[in-house]
């Protein structure tokens, strides 16, 4: 059980001048909280490559250094691990490629998504690419990036996949092979859904902050809040707050909502993306009123 009061900065991972620290997404398991994220690298000659690393922790405090899953590879630049699901006695993480073999600031039209697989949460298959417009050749298949994986809350064999793309585009699938497109809505990037009292939540990254949006039916949504968290106290993240991830946690203050999230500063982010961002932490019992270390009650 965590104890939040233990947990002493919003910071878990500090980015500094050759590193940032993007996308969070967490899974518990056996009192472990595995958590994945973009570890990006700016070398020696000024070449950027990002991977999908990851990290964990007992009880949020203290983690075990990061460990990258992904190749080095400008062409592929595996990162933004969307979250992790169980399926068929395996671990899927869903993934992206961000690819910047032409020194490209962000990823270009290449970029896919993947899956990889695992026993253990900590030796992954390689990468395999998902499919999410149907059987169409790749190069059809169009920018794409931030999957998030979701079991369909009444039909237990359907999952969704939601990526961005004309905004947010959804597709479903039986076996995480074969999809079928369903269509997109106006939102952000890094999307992660969740469910609550028989409604979706969906939270998502717009310019800046993270947007919330409500559902009955995971295809009509509504927006309903645009959360700042502390960033008006916080440098480290003042250029911007993104890529909310949201999963529910036994605390000693009953069940709660965990939000790891990224923050880019003191500068906005357009001016230092592949560095000085950090992992950050919040949590909430209503998935509406939010708190962290160092907010005043």
């Amino acid at each position: 059980m965590i104890d939040l009061t233990q947990i002493q900065s919003p910071i878990l991972f500090r980015g500094d001048a050759k590193t940032a620290y993007r996308d969070p997404a967490a899974v518990w398991q056996d009192g472990w909280c595995h958590l994945f994220f973009t570890l990006v690298e700016t070398e020696e000659d000024g070449r950027v490559f990002m991977y999908t690393a990851k990290s964990k922790s007992r009880d949020l405090v203290t983690w075990t250094e990061p460990r990258k899953l992904t190749p080095r590879d400008q062409r592929l630049n595996y990162s933004s691990p969307g979250n992790i699901i169980r399926h068929h006695g395996k671990w899927v993480l869903c993934l992206q490629t961000y690819c910047r073999e032409n020194g490209e600031k962000y990823g270009n039209h290449r970029s896919r998504l993947y899956v990889m697989e695992s026993d253990d949460l900590e030796n992954f298959s390689s990468p395999r690419l998902l499919r999410v417009k149907g059987d169409i050749p790749e190069e059809e298949m169009g920018r794409m990036i931030d999957p998030y994986l979701l079991r369909d809350r009444e039909d237990p064999e359907l999952w969704w996949c939601f990526f961005k793309q004309n905004g947010v585009s959804m597709s479903v699938s039986r076996d995480l092979i074969h999809w079928n497109y369903v269509g997109h809505t106006e939102a952000g990037e890094n999307v992660c859904v969740v469910e609550k009292d028989n409604r979706y939540y969906m939270f998502h990254s717009p310019d800046n902050g993270i947007g919330v949006m409500q559902s009955e039916n995971g295809t009509d949504w509504t927006h309903t809040q645009h959360l700042l968290l502390g960033q008006e106290d916080w440098p480290w993240a003042q250029g911007r707050i993104t890529a909310g991830f949201v999963i529910p946690a036994k605390t000693t203050e009953g069940e709660t909502w965990l939000m790891f999230f990224h923050g880019s500063g003191p500068e906005d982010e357009k001016t230092m993306f592949d560095h000085h961002a950090s992992l950050g932490i919040a949590w909430s019992r209503d998935l509406e009123n939010w708190c962290w270390p160092g907010k005043s009650k």
